[in-house]
C-alpha cells in the first residue's frame, strides 16, 4: 500500500485531499499545527520536520497544502513582519517538507509531490501581495524541482486554484473575495472535492511524462 503525507490536512484542502487519497487505497498521514490529525507538526519549524520523517520513515506522496492567506492590505500599509510569515509558512514549509521527504522518494524510484500553489500566484491579487508572492514562488519552486528529478520517477507537480469554499477563505475580506470570485467565468467559488479529484490524479500512475507543470483549476478565470 502506497504512503501519503498531507500537511495542512486538518481542514480545507488538506482534509478533502486526505478523504480522497483514503479512498483510492492509499495509506494517509494528515499534518497540522493543530487539529484532527495524525501528527501535529508546524512546517516552519525544521527540526520538528526533520523529526517527522524519521518517526514516519519513507513515503510515496507528499501534498503541500498547508498554507496561509496572510495579510489583506494594500502593499505598502503591509509590514515586513507579515511578509516574513506568510513566506514563512507558504515557502519555506513546502521546502522544509520537501527537503525532509524527497531523498527516500529517489531512493525508491517512484514518488509524486503536489504543491498547492493559487491563482494568486499567476495573475497576482491586489491588497495580498504577499500572498501572490508566496504562491508565485511555490509555482517555480515546483518547476526548479521537478527539472532537478525528471529522471529519477518522482515527479513534482503544482495546481493553481481559483477561490474555492475552504475555512482559510473565511478569513479574506469579503471586498477582495468578492473581486476575485468576479473574475471566475463559471461564476461560482469551486468546492474542496474538486481540487482534491485532481491532486488524486497528479498523486497516481496514470501521470507519467507531466513534471514541474501546474495545473489551474480556477473554473475559467485562467488565461495562461
Amino acid at each position: 500500500m502506497r504512503r501519503a503525507l498531507v500537511t495542512g490536512g486538518a481542514s480545507g484542502l488538506g482534509a478533502a485531499t486526505a478523504e480522497r487519497l483514503r479512498a483510492d487505497g492509499l495509506h494517509v498521514i494528515t499534518l497540522d499545527r493543530a487539529g484532527h490529525v495524525d501528527e501535529r507538526v508546524d512546517v516552519t519549524d525544521a527540526a520538528a520536520v526533520d523529526a517527522l520523517a524519521a518517526r514516519v520513515g519513507p513515503i510515496d506522496v507528499l501534498v503541500n497544502s498547508a498554507g496561509i492567506v496572510g495579510p489583506n492590505r494594500d502593499l505598502v500599509a503591509t509590514g515586513l513582519d507579515e511578509w516574513r510569515a506568510t513566506l514563512e509558512v507558504n515557502v519555506i514549509g513546502t521546502v522544509a517538507m520537501m527537503r525532509a521527504f524527497l531523498p527516500g522518494m529517489v531512493e525508491a524510484g517512484w514518488g509524486r509531490v503536489v504543491n498547492i500553489a493559487s491563482m494568486a500566484g499567476k495573475d497576482g491579487n491586489p491588497q495580498l501581495a504577499a500572498y501572490s508572492a508566496s504562491k508565485a514562488a511555490v509555482i517555480a519552486l515546483t518547476k526548479a524541482a521537478g527539472k532537478e528529478l525528471a529522471t529519477t520517477g518522482v515527479l513534482v507537480n503544482a495546481i493553481a486554484p481559483a477561490v474555492i469554499a475552504t475555512p482559510m477563505n473565511a478569513t479574506t475580506a469579503p471586498e477582495v473575495l468578492e473581486r476575485i470570485t468576479s473574475l471566475i467565468p463559471m461564476r461560482r467559488v469551486g468546492e474542496a472535492h474538486e481540487v482534491a479529484a485532481l491532486i488524486s490524479w497528479l498523486c497516481s500512475t496514470e501521470v507519467s511524462f507531466s513534471t514541474g507543470a501546474v495545473y489551474d483549476i480556477s473554473g475559467g478565470r485562467a488565461t495562461y
